[in-house]
C-alpha cells in the first residue's frame, strides 16, 4: 500500500521538525528587528563620537569581519575592530553621526549614515556619506559590517 500525499507532508513535517530539535545542531541567528537595529546604530554612534575603540569592539562578535573597504581584507575579530578604531578615530574632533535604517532582512540590516569631524590642528570639516550593510547574531552583536562610503572636505 502505497501512502497518500498528506501522509508523506506529515512525514515530510516530523523529519524537518526532529532535525530542527537536534542536540548540537548550530543556532540560527534571530531575526533582526527594525528597534534592534536602531539600538545598534545610537551605540555606534555613541562609541564614535565618544572615541571609544572598546564600546566600538563590544558591539561586534569577538570573529566579526569589518570591511570598510571592498577591495580590502576584513579587519578581524573584536580585538582588531577595536585597534582599528583607536587608529582611525585618534586625531578626529568635534564627531557629529546620524543614521537612518534603510531596511531589515532576517539577521541582516541596511542603514544610510553620515559623519562629520575636525581633525586635530586642521582647519577643514570632513564629511561622509555611507551604507552599511549589517549582519547579526542572536544576541544583537554584529557579526560583519560591510561599508560603503564617500568624503569631502569643507
Amino acid at each position: 500500500m502505497r501512502p497518500t500525499v498528506p501522509a508523506l507532508r506529515a512525514g515530510a513535517m516530523l523529519l524537518v521538525l526532529a532535525a530542527l530539535t537536534l542536540p548540537g545542531r548550530p543556532a540560527v541567528a534571530a531575526e533582526l528587528t527594525r528597534a534592534a537595529l536602531v539600538e545598534w546604530l545610537e551605540r555606534y554612534e555613541k562609541a564614535w563620537e565618544s572615541r571609544d575603540s572598546d564600546q566600538a569592539a563590544s558591539l561586534f562578535t569577538a570573529d566579526a569581519k569589518y570591511h570598510e573597504m571592498p577591495f580590502d581584507a576584513p579587519i578581524e575579530g573584536a580585538a582588531g575592530i577595536r585597534a582599528y578604531w583607536a587608529r582611525v578615530t585618534a586625531d578626529q574632533r568635534d564627531i557629529d553621526f546620524a543614521s537612518k535604517p534603510i531596511m531589515v532582512d532576517g539577521d541582516t540590516g541596511v542603514a544610510e549614515w553620515k559623519a562629520t569631524f575636525r581633525t586635530t590642528g586642521g582647519d577643514a570639516t570632513i564629511e561622509l556619506n555611507g551604507v552599511f550593510v549589517l549582519k547579526f547574531d542572536a544576541e544583537g552583536r554584529c557579526t560583519s559590517l560591510r561599508e560603503w562610503w564617500h568624503v569631502r572636505q569643507r
